[in-house]
């Protein structure tokens, strides 16, 4: 097994806390899923080796199985070299080292939305520990006597700031309306549930 820390492919776009971005220009880009290990918003200075073979999968996994309810950025993992095929030439692909396309994936670029969606159907994580403190789960009263891992009867949005730097934090969604808009909250609302109950369903 191999570890890479750094792709190192000259001219990045972009380096977040695990990929790293490039432009492959025509709205295409090379997203790179490095070893590097995140872990509370402290890149750690060893990787964990393939992680991001596997991270890079994953995405593959679950991009093809969803785009049914939400189509997405998703074109091809980067060793694909038949479904790259149609795209047009770019030597920062064709000359890839195969640990570096193992772990990389072509999309098409796209306007981020800055919340993180996130949907929760256990108490469990952060939201276990705001319900010890408060008895709370994002701000909403919880009954009494509830156990670490209890199933919500419904899944519940908890979308939280999506931080460039820091920690995201925890976000109202009226405090999300007035930065995407009302319209935009209550699709992501929508879409978020109906991509965690399709994985779920998926998983049991």
């Amino acid at each position: 097994m191999v570890t890479i820390i750094d792709s190192n492919l000259g001219n990045m776009l972009y380096r977040g806390k695990v990929r790293d971005t490039y432009d492959l220009g025509d709205n295409h880009l090379l997203m790179v899923a490095t070893d590097r290990i995140s872990a509370f918003d402290v890149v750690l200075p060893n990787g964990v080796p393939d992680k991001g073979v596997i991270l890079s999968r994953l995405s593959d996994f679950w991009f093809q199985r969803t785009q049914h309810i939400l189509p997405n950025h998703m074109i091809a993992l980067a060793d694909d070299a038949q479904a790259l095929s149609t795209l047009p030439y770019h030597p920062l692909i064709s000359d890839l080292n195969e640990e570096i396309a193992k772990r990389s994936v072509v999309v098409r670029h796209a306007q981020r939305i800055d919340v993180e969606c996130i949907v929760r159907g256990y108490l469990t994580g952060s939201a276990w520990a705001e319900y010890k403190k408060n008895q709370s789960v994002f701000w909403q009263k919880m009954p009494t006597g509830l156990s670490e891992g209890f199933k919500f009867e419904e899944p519940i949005f908890t979308p939280t700031t999506k931080a460039d730097q820091g920690h995201d934090e925890n976000m109202q969604i009226n405090d999300m309306e007035s930065l995407v808009g009302k319209d935009m909250t209550d699709r992501l609302k929508e879409k978020s549930i109906e991509l965690y109950n399709f994985a779920h369903d998926f998983a049991y």
